[in-house]
């Protein structure tokens, strides 16, 4: 067996759990050691082992860490890279903890990248950071008072569309709400009529 159909059988088998836990964004994560951790049976098996090395390759504008996982055979090696800056800025933390957390991170993405791990479903993928400036729709739901309001509003010649933006309708919510705008458009037709 090659050293690429080696791989080949590590990328396709590989899972990994997402063991650590981040309470500002609420949401698991996996790290570089859950990585690791999860190629171990990997390695006997197939004669292989994984390297990872770092190098700072520039320090201005910042200094910037250069990761290299690689897996090898003994004769072959393949190797896949990440490239991180450290924030120096990154409050609350020493330079000593602010390298670390840019280490860390490079070694994830250089192993997601050799293993070729789909971070879309990870939230280290889609975390915003609580920067996000879209909020959450309240739910609208039968026998609510926003429900009662909307269908008044619907009744008096309003738009449905306008609640659809507003709120995540319920099927059977969005059904009633049909129902009201149908009588609201009949309503408002006779009273131009007359």
């Amino acid at each position: 067996m090659t050293l690429n159909d080696k791989l080949t059988e590590i990328q396709t088998r590989f899972k990994s759990k997402k063991s650590r836990f981040n309470s500002f964004g609420k949401y698991y994560f996996r790290s570089a050691e859950d990585i690791l951790e999860a190629t171990k049976p990997f390695l006997k098996e197939l004669g292989v082992t994984v390297t990872i090395h770092e190098e700072l390759i520039s320090d201005q504008p910042m200094p910037m860490l250069k990761t290299l996982a690689s897996l090898n055979d003994g004769e072959n090696s393949i190797v896949a890279q990440a490239i991180v800056g450290v924030d120096l800025n990154q409050k609350g933390m020493q330079t000593p903890q602010q390298f670390g957390s840019a280490s860390s991170y490079g070694k994830k993405y250089a192993l997601g990248n050799l293993f070729l791990i789909d971070d879309t479903q990870d939230s280290d993928a889609i975390n915003d950071h609580g920067k996000s400036t879209k909020s959450v729709k309240p739910s609208l739901s039968v026998n609510t008072q926003a429900f009662t309001k909307a269908t008044e509003y619907l009744k008096s010649g309003g738009d449905i569309t306008a609640i659809t933006k507003k709120y995540k309708v319920s099927q059977e919510a969005l059904a009633k709400l049909k129902q009201a705008e149908v009588h609201g458009t009949t309503t408002s037709n006779k009273q131009t009529a007359q």
